[in-house]
């Protein structure tokens, strides 16, 4: 029964529940775009160096980002080299 409901509301609405869906995706990409662009602007990342990753592979290439210890009881992070 809830079914059949539920089958007929979509098949009924679908022109309305294909436009809001293709907004809120649209919404949701131009969130994310402004997102990496604030945080580029802001110096929190630089997603330059990211586009080079693909060209600068080999294991003795110089790591994108310094990698943290784990800390173990309340010891400070240190930076592994």
């Amino acid at each position: 029964m809830i079914g059949e409901f539920l089958m007929s509301f979509i098949i009924s609405n679908q022109k309305e529940i294909y436009l809001i869906v293709t907004l809120l995706l649209v919404a949701f990409l131009y969130g994310y775009v402004y997102h990496l662009y604030s945080s580029q602007a802001k110096g929190k990342r630089d997603y330059e160096k990211y586009a080079n990753l693909a060209l600068n592979d080999n294991l003795d290439d110089e790591p994108i980002e310094p990698r943290k210890q784990k800390s173990n009881k309340g010891e400070l992070d240190e930076l592994v080299r």
